[in-house]
């Protein structure tokens, strides 16, 4: 289950906090110190939640709170805490005594990221923008000559064909040469020659009697 929350919040108002509300607060907490602060808003009189009294108390009503623009000397503090702690503002502003962690961070974010990118450091690592070794190295493919190559290839395609044409028809010609077939059956002249009867076959053939008709 979760935590449950810290007041009725039907009943609490809400928004900006107006100068009475201040302080009350105030006068309160000078009295009976902080203490808890569920309990704070009814006991103080206020129809306020517990963690916006506590909210509007340390960034804005407590007496040591530092006012005005931050110093040369804080802001390079607040670099160099943030390059040891990172984004933890509550632990850099206890480093910076009468500031606050939203104050800081809010500072941060408009002021000092600026500040670092215009001297050229990263304001997540702390680090140049361009160290020596992050560049990255890009690899150019060239495709020239690219005519030749297909040439090449098509030549030697042509060459794969007439082999393989080669081949089978030589391969065609040893099972021709090497069937039985061809043994049994003789070659054949089939050559043609037109010539006139000899007289020879005039004379050795039987002589035949033509009847004549009166």
């Amino acid at each position: 289950m979760g935590r449950s929350p810290c007041c009725e919040k039907a009943h609490t108002n809400k928004g900006a906090w107006t100068k009475e509300e201040d302080e009350r607060l105030i006068s309160y907490i000078r009295t009976h110190g902080e203490g808890c602060w569920r309990s704070l808003p009814k006991a103080a009189g206020l129809l306020r939640c517990g963690k916006s009294c506590r909210l509007r108390w340390i960034n804005y009503l407590r007496p040591d709170l530092k006012r005005g623009n931050f110093t040369e000397e804080e802001d390079e503090l607040i670099i160099k805490l943030h390059s040891l702690l990172g984004n933890k503002w509550s632990l850099i502003a206890g480093r910076l005594p009468g500031r606050t962690d939203n104050e800081i961070k809010n500072y941060w974010n408009t002021h000092i990221r600026r500040k670092l990118l215009s001297r050229g450091i990263d304001p997540t690592t702390h680090r140049p923008v361009n160290e020596p070794g992050t560049t990255q190295k890009i690899t150019t493919i060239s495709f020239a000559g690219g005519d030749h190559k297909t040439k090449d290839i098509e030549e030697d395609h042509n060459k794969m064909i007439n082999v393989k044409a080669e081949s089978g028809l030589s391969q065609l010609e040893d099972e021709i040469s090497s069937s039985p077939f061809r043994e049994q059956c003789p070659d054949l002249n089939l050559e043609l020659r037109i010539s006139p009867p000899s007289l020879q076959n005039y004379q050795h053939s039987p002589s035949r009697s033509v009847p004549i008709e009166f």
